[in-house]
């Protein structure tokens, strides 16, 4: 019985023993492991170094066997556009909103939103009874007076009555003419014209509803006469000038996009903006609806016949940019590493200026990490 604890304790230590002795095994495979890994490092090096060496002197055999797998795209000459972008909007000279010059009660209206008018037609009436009962009774005195007036010349020519009666009867028939083209002047206000041709593009007014001067009744939009503002910042003030290509995008329909020209560029810069304002025709067209955006891509340069490349191809090495391009040799397929001179650049495109030309075939895809007279494939 008194030898039972002490087989416990010897098993106790052998277990103590073997976690000490399973950890140190633990502990040394991971140290084995880290170091393996940095060699394996240091060899890729380098085979890459010495690979890149070999293929300095020209042989294109490498210590890898496995090739690369890329896309190449032809290179063909077109047409390559640089753009100043700005955003503007919709404007137009005859755009206006038609007020009141009155006050009263709408009696009647003429037109509808979508109707074409022209200038100086009736659009709607106000209620001037007052104003036409004031030109009746005149026109009753105008009757007498013009009557009187008519009798007196006629007797003055033959030399009948005194020169004062008819002086009296031409200057009473001449007051109430007067006066009537003033109450005509007066009834006028009570309508509402449309000052432009164009379209009713709204009504804000209905039979019975009171209005007073200034108040808007109608907007009136000639939408042949349209154009597009923007205030551009005054950095571009030498590149932008009349006549200058520009496209002209609109997000809400559908990102149309049409051609147009520069037709004014102000000569002034705002001091507080520090932005000039240009604007640019549109064509007759019902879409374009006033204070739309509009994005301007003011063309600033232009190529008819570029050599284009996707940005992304074109890489930065020591301080020289190249792009690669596919070139067979002896029967095998390599990277050819070429340095080009990079024009200029507009969202994805590049223009290359020399370095290549027609007809050569750009790797597109999988040129990172490329090596000058790599083997590969496509």
């Amino acid at each position: 019985m008194k030898r039972i604890p002490q087989i416990f304790f010897l098993f106790g230590a052998i277990a103590i023993l073997a976690a000490c002795g399973g950890g140190n095994t633990l502990e040394n495979k991971k140290k084995e492991i880290e170091k393996l890994k940095a060699e394996q490092a240091d060899i890729n090096s380098r085979i890459k170094t010495l690979e890149e060496e070999i293929a300095a002197i020209g042989d294109t055999v490498k210590t890898n066997d496995r090739t690369k797998v890329v896309a190449i795209t032809p290179i063909n000459p077109t047409l390559f556009e640089h753009y100043i972008d700005v955003q503007g909007r919709v404007d137009g000279d005859e755009n206006t909103t038609i007020s009141a010059r009155a006050m009263g009660p709408v009696v009647k209206v003429y037109v509808k939103t979508g109707m074409q008018v022209k200038a100086g037609q009736l659009l709607a009436e106000l209620d001037g009874e007052i104003v036409k009962t004031q030109i009746a009774d005149l026109k009753l005195n105008w009757n007498f007076v013009n009557d009187v007036y008519n009798k007196q010349k006629a007797m003055w020519e033959k030399q009948v009555g005194s020169e004062m009666q008819y002086l009296t009867a031409k200057n009473n028939k001449e007051n109430l003419e007067q006066k009537l083209a003033t109450l005509n002047e007066q009834l006028d206000m009570y309508r509402i014209k449309s000052p432009i041709n164009g379209a009713i593009d709204e009504v804000f007014i209905k039979i019975g509803q009171s209005v007073t001067p200034g108040m808007p009744c109608f907007r009136v939009v000639n939408f042949n006469n349209l154009k597009v503002k923007a205030d551009v910042a005054e950095t571009y003030a030498q590149a932008i000038k009349e006549g200058n290509e520009v496209v002209l995008m609109f997000p809400d329909i559908n990102n149309r996009e049409i051609r147009s020209t520069i037709s004014f560029t102000a000569k002034v810069i705002n001091q507080m903006s520090r932005t000039f304002t240009i604007e640019a025709k549109l064509p007759a067209d019902n879409s374009y609806i006033p204070n739309m955006i509009t994005v301007l891509k003011v063309i600033d340069y232009k190529s008819a016949n570029a050599i284009v490349v996707p940005v992304n191809t074109v890489q930065n090495s020591e301080g020289k940019t190249h792009v690669f391009v596919l070139v067979n040799k002896d029967g095998k397929s390599l990277a050819e590493k070429r340095e080009v001179v990079v024009g200029r650049t507009y969202n994805d495109k590049a223009e290359i200026l020399s370095g290549i030309n027609k007809g050569d075939l750009l790797i597109t895809t999988g040129y990172q990490d490329l090596n000058n007279n790599e083997v590969i494939k496509y």
